[in-house]
């Protein structure tokens, strides 16, 4: 029962206490302050309407079995974002993926609210940190970091370390409103000629017949990058027609490749072209593959050879990261340390030492797998730019190649851009691997596939009524088979028409197959 408790303070002050009646009854229960300690009233109804208050409020979070006691309310008050956000992050299970994008957005909240309690952190605190971030980095990654936030603090009030999420935002507050609002730059996609010449520049990139084979694939297939790496050659069989998407290769920051399974589950069995499955079954006959020592199976794609297999520990990026520098700075510091700022590169000696790096070293070998950045920076975006990517030391510059045989050969070594005769075109600006997936969707869409055949090649997911009473047959597979076929003949025809041959053996057999009528 609530009430009003008179007491007397230092110099014969009259106070009042409000207390009332706790759930667990356990002792009787005092309105407290932020420190814990009993707030004194002025008067006794002020402290009974306080006492009433807080008794009702008790027993309603009682009933929902949210009730926490106020002692157990002062040390939860205590405790920082940083503390309850490492505990909170322990008890995820979730893929390594998901794991390793939590690490990263996680990075970007610590030193913003990671000191203070988790009591503390108020609305307009993350509203000065998102535009702080806004000004930093782009909107979308700013959106992933705030739904961590939200994530974690949502999280916090149900474990009563918070009264209400700081990070949850009323629909429409704050934000334009607007088709504009949650703009962002469209996808590039390109034609399938497109497709056909950025493939013919990544095998000249890599001198091999995998960069050539692998463009066409995913812009034939719309598979995933990862899909692509880790596409096993059980999985990949010619006979069969088609390809099994089984699993992927997903890489993780500290380098590790790890085999997991496709994005959201996606497990589904791609049909294939007549050509394509010849193109990969004559490119497996080629090139036999040994497993690999990372996973102990073997792939249809590999890697290009840069060093023996990776050891454990920090990476080149992580000290980046932490140091505050580019890459190319942190390699610089290693191998050029004289084109290195004497202040820069103290703060980067400092940070190898503290992490405890030690320089990859062993001999000269093939690759078992492409990575990512390496693969977009050295063979991808040249192909489709016609640059190079800025990599410090050096700025973004053009392929170096030689006039003939078109579209011509880069030139390599030193002093390769007074050597060279002339440098690519771009065929697609700003065009990136996943924007071949795009290509192939809208392929797809031109070709008047059925909705239900175009989520199930891509691996989405369509939850509706409708695409629950639609069903995938034998008619619209062949359908779409012979209408893929019918765009692969157009881009050889095209090719063709720019020049009769390619100094890629294996695009080369193809046009004069073209070329001579059967």
């Amino acid at each position: 029962m609530a009430y009003a408790e008179k007491r007397t303070g230092r110099g014969g002050k009259v106070y009042y206490r409000a207390c009332f009646q706790r759930p667990d009854r356990k002792a009787q229960g005092y309105v407290v302050d932020a420190d814990g300690k009993a707030v004194r009233y002025p008067t006794k109804t002020t402290a009974k309407k306080a006492a009433e208050k807080a008794e009702a409020e008790a027993f309603e979070e009682a009933k929902k079995g949210r009730y926490i006691p106020p002692e157990q309310q002062v040390a939860a008050g205590q405790v920082t974002f940083a503390k309850f956000a490492e505990d909170w992050l322990k008890q995820q299970d979730l893929a390594s993926s998901t794991m390793q994008n939590y690490r990263r957005s996680l990075a970007h909240l610590l030193p913003t609210f990671g000191q203070h309690p988790v009591r503390n952190i108020s609305t307009e605190m993350v509203a000065d940190w998102e535009r702080e971030q806004k000004a930093q980095f782009e909107v979308s990654s700013v959106r992933t970091y705030r739904s961590l936030l939200h994530l974690i603090l949502a999280d916090a009030v149900d474990a009563g370390l918070a009264e209400k999420n700081a990070a949850e935002r009323r629909r429409g507050r704050g934000r334009r409103h607007g088709r504009s609002r949650n703009r962002t730059p469209e996808k590039k996609i390109t034609s399938m000629l497109g497709a056909l010449l950025i493939a013919e520049r990544a095998s000249l990139l890599s001198g091999r017949d995998d960069e050539f084979v692998a463009t066409i694939v995913k812009a034939y297939t719309g598979m995933r990058w990862g899909e692509i790496v880790g596409l096993e050659r059980q999985f990949a069989r010619p006979d069969s027609r088609s390809f099994t998407i089984e699993w992927q290769l997903y890489e993780l920051d500290s380098g590790e490749l790890e085999r997991c399974p496709p994005k959201d589950d996606s497990y589904r069995t791609l049909d294939s072209p007549d050509w394509l499955s010849l193109l990969v079954g004559a490119h497996m006959a080629r090139n036999p593959a040994e497993a690999c020592t990372c996973h102990g199976n073997r792939y249809v794609f590999t890697g290009r050879g840069t060093g023996g297999q990776r050891q454990p520990g920090p990476t080149l990026r992580q000290v980046a990261e932490a140091a505050g520098v580019s890459t190319g700075t942190v390699s610089n510091v290693l191998n050029r340390p004289d084109r290195v700022a004497e202040r820069t590169r103290v703060r980067v000696e400092k940070t190898i030492a503290e992490l405890g790096f030690v320089r990859q070293a062993g001999p000269a070998r093939e690759a078992a797998h492409w990575r990512r950045s390496g693969h977009a920076t050295w063979i991808f975006t040249p192909a489709a730019t016609g640059w190079y990517p800025k990599k410090a030391p050096q700025d973004a510059h053009p392929v170096p190649v030689t006039a003939e045989p078109w579209p011509g050969v880069p030139v390599r070594g030193r002093g390769a851009a007074a050597r060279a005769e002339a440098c690519w075109l771009p065929i697609k600006d700003r065009l990136t691997r996943h924007g071949l997936r795009h290509g192939h969707r809208t392929a797809m869409e031109e070709l008047g596939t059925p909705k239900v055949l175009m989520d199930e090649r891509m691996g989405h997911l369509d939850g509706s009524v409708s695409a629950r009473y639609a069903h995938v047959t034998d008619a619209m597979r062949i359908e779409l088979m012979n209408g893929l076929t019918m765009l692969w003949h157009q881009s050889l025809d095209e090719r063709l028409a720019l020049a009769p041959r390619s100094p890629v053996p294996v695009l080369d057999r193809l046009l004069q197959e073209r070329a001579t009528p059967s």
